[in-house]
């Protein structure tokens, strides 16, 4: 019997992680959101791409959340992108709204599932659906980590034109301006980037994974990357259905882990059927540790406006 993912908000990247699972068969979709038609429009037209694809994943699209029950994972995307005008606080604030309600229904209808967050800002949304849910730490996952690593892999592989499959890279930290993109943990067919790449043009790669979702954004002018989140969200489900166990950079409540207390960061977490199976704990230099501790402080900054 295939697994339930039940995808919240059929926006772009709600929409896209649906294709994605449902093209690589990992197992049946229910497509959700608030507004009436598009989810089941949505949901429809993937179900009849599936003969041309060769694919049995079963896909539906719809308001009620009786749909989604005994869903093994939900993938949250639901949430308002910032309009001009409005300040951070009122996108926190709007958008904790959005994730109480989403969060109180996934808790009834599939008490048992595990919670990927991909709203934004992301790791205080993650914080909100912990809290809000009462699941363990194990169970609510942020997605941000697999995304930045992988803007930080093509820029990598793009610089010495080499298989982006050669390309191992790490980004701990909060999904924004303050990650922490670990150019000595990252390698290239196991050679450290930092032995192939000079420092100055290193360290304009960094900066580029660090703008990557704004560098789209300025290209869309009227919206923001969905294909690379959806499929980021994507591997992560993978490795959950498949029991993986494999190391992505995920953000995960710290009970200490890192210097950090109580506070959702990105780092490498072993993810395999129980969710997040284990914090794995790399030695850090003073300078990265001030730099993820930076990141967790920004963080805290945010989870303080909507008190989680």
């Amino acid at each position: 019997m295939r697994k339930k993912v039940t995808v919240v908000g059929s926006g772009n990247v709600g929409a896209t992680a649906a294709h994605w699972m449902a093209a690589k068969e990992l197992c049946d979709v229910v497509l959700i959101d608030i507004i009436e038609g598009v989810p089941q429009g949505k949901g429809l037209d993937l179900l009849e791409a599936m003969p041309i694809e060769k694919r049995d994943s079963h896909i539906i699209g719809t308001n009620d959340y009786a749909d989604t029950a005994n869903s093994d994972i939900v993938v949250i995307t639901a949430g308002i992108p910032r309009k001009p005008g409005m300040s951070r606080d009122d996108l926190l604030n709007t958008n904790y709204k959005i994730m109480s309600d989403v969060v109180g229904k996934v808790v009834q209808y599939s008490p048992n599932c595990i919670i990927i967050v991909v709203s934004n800002p992301l790791d205080a949304m993650a914080q909100a659906a912990y809290k809000l849910s009462g699941f363990s730490r194990n169970r609510v996952i942020g997605m941000a980590g697999v995304l930045d690593s992988a803007r930080f892999r093509t820029f990598i592989a793009a610089e010495l034109k080499v298989s982006v499959e050669n390309v191992t890279a790490f980004v701990l930290g909060g999904h924004g301006d303050t990650m922490v993109p670990l150019s000595r943990y990252s390698t290239v067919a196991g050679i450290p980037i930092t032995e192939l790449i000079e420092p100055a043009r290193l360290e304009q790669l960094v900066q580029r994974t660090r703008d990557g979702g704004a560098e789209i954004v300025k290209y869309l002018k009227t919206g923001s990357a969905y294909y690379a989140p959806s499929a980021a969200a994507t591997e992560m489900v993978d490795a959950i259905i498949k029991d993986k166990k494999k190391i992505l950079p995920c953000a995960a409540y710290l009970e200490g882990e890192y210097g950090i207390h109580g506070m959702y960061v990105g780092v490498p977490c072993k993810l395999g059927s129980a969710g997040i199976e284990e914090i794995i704990q790399i030695k850090l230099t003073a300078e990265e540790q001030a730099a993820l501790q930076k990141s967790a402080d920004s963080v805290k900054e945010l989870v303080s406006v909507i008190g989680v």
